[in-house]
């Protein structure tokens, strides 16, 4: 039996007011099983004045290890989402056993979204969007084009409507999301 954990769809857009953070809530495994379908997959972390949501997508052990990392280094540096990011990176790059991990993130401080992952990948988003997973690029290419017909969009129903088409195209991504809200800091 095949016991890698396909991937899920997180998409996070910005709006004037802040960032939605949505994920699905499935697991799947042993090829094609769906083994859950209701997992919390985007988290409000840090110190509860500020916090961070995080997002993520890949081996779930090698997730939650991950945002137990950031959760440290970002009390150490008090709060300083971008710092915290740039010095989990290395530290993901450097360690021989952390770069083994199989895991994307997402993290957000309701103005910066940053996507990063285990090849090094720390990307400060430009254009108000951005999604990991499975049925990310499904998700990230339905928010682009719901963004560029809109003059003033709301960032809650975009990503909501994007989720909903990676939903539909993605055989790994289910319809149980998990929103969270992050005003601009």
């Amino acid at each position: 039996m095949d016991d890698k954990f396909h991937s899920t769809t997180i998409v996070a857009v910005r709006d004037a007011n802040g960032v939605c953070m949505i994920g699905d809530g499935q697991v799947t495994g042993y090829g094609s099983v769906v083994i859950k379908g209701n997992a919390k997959k985007v988290l409000r972390i840090g110190n509860p004045k500020n916090p961070v949501l995080v997002g993520f997508a890949g081996s779930v052990a090698d997730c939650f290890a991950l945002i137990d990392k950031f959760e440290m280094k970002l009390e150490k540096n008090s709060g300083d989402m971008e710092k915290t990011c740039v010095e989990l990176a290395k530290e993901w790059r450097q360690d021989k056993y952390m770069r083994l991990l199989e895991a994307s993130l997402i993290v957000t401080d309701g103005t910066s979204i940053i996507n990063m992952d285990g090849s090094g990948v720390v990307i400060s988003v430009e254009e108000n969007v951005c999604a990991i997973g499975s049925g990310g690029l499904f998700a990230l290419s339905a928010a682009h084009g719901i963004m560029r017909s809109k003059e003033n969009y709301n960032a809650t129903e975009v990503a909501t409507t994007a989720m909903e088409i990676a939903s539909d195209l993605c055989v790994f991504t289910n319809k149980n999301f998990v929103k969270e809200w992050i005003d601009k800091v």
